[in-house]
């Protein structure tokens, strides 16, 4: 899988990172945090920061001990939450971590590793377009389509892990994340060039 966008979901007010296929038009969302959001954008749009974000120090923590990201693979959603592994190399031996999704996917971009999801959570989760989508506006569209007919309760435990986790954060944090992911998502909550 390639990571598509990161676009935002007006209804759950939710960044939302888009994995399609390598063939075929189905692509997966997967809702996210606006920090994590923020980190694959900064990536994906060649941004340089002064100072190592989060992602960027794991990525050079796991290079200062000779250790790879071989692959990340979204592996499955249950309870309205997905779940990721990381696959590490290290001396020639394979290392599965367990891992959200998002902060995988911020390492597979700064690490170029390759992204996977399970047969299955695509069968089931994925949403498939009949012909060639050009539009970004489009798949949007679909999602929203696909958020109609989710129920509310499909989300509500989703939402009270990230509630809860905003209020790790603090007030003043998640603010300041959300104008700069603002910023980066533009007008239509998509990458702006």
């Amino acid at each position: 899988m390639v990571i598509y966008g990161v676009s935002f979901d007006v209804v759950g007010k939710q960044p939302i990172v888009l994995l399609k296929t390598m063939e075929g038009n189905r692509f997966l969302p997967i809702w996210i945090g606006h920090p994590e959001a923020a980190a694959i954008l900064i990536k994906l749009q060649g941004t340089t920061l002064p100072r190592p974000m989060t992602h960027d120090l794991l990525t050079n923590v796991l290079g200062t001990f000779e250790a790879q990201i071989e692959r990340i693979t979204v592996t499955e959603l249950r309870d309205s939450t997905f779940y990721a592994t990381l696959t590490l190399m290290k001396d020639g031996a394979e290392i599965e971590v367990d891992s959200r999704p998002s902060d995988a996917l911020a390492l597979a971009v700064r690490t170029d590793a390759p992204i996977f999801a399970s047969n299955e959570l695509v069968e089931e989760n994925a949403i498939e377009f009949e012909r060639e989508v050009d539009e970004t506006d489009e798949i949007v569209e679909g999602f929203r389509d696909f958020l109609e007919k989710v129920s509310p309760d499909d989300f509500r435990v989703a939402q009270e892990i990230l509630e809860s986790e905003d209020a790790e954060l603090g007030e003043d944090e998640d603010e300041e994340d959300e104008d700069d992911l603002d910023e980066d998502l533009g007008d239509e909550g998509l990458p702006s060039n």
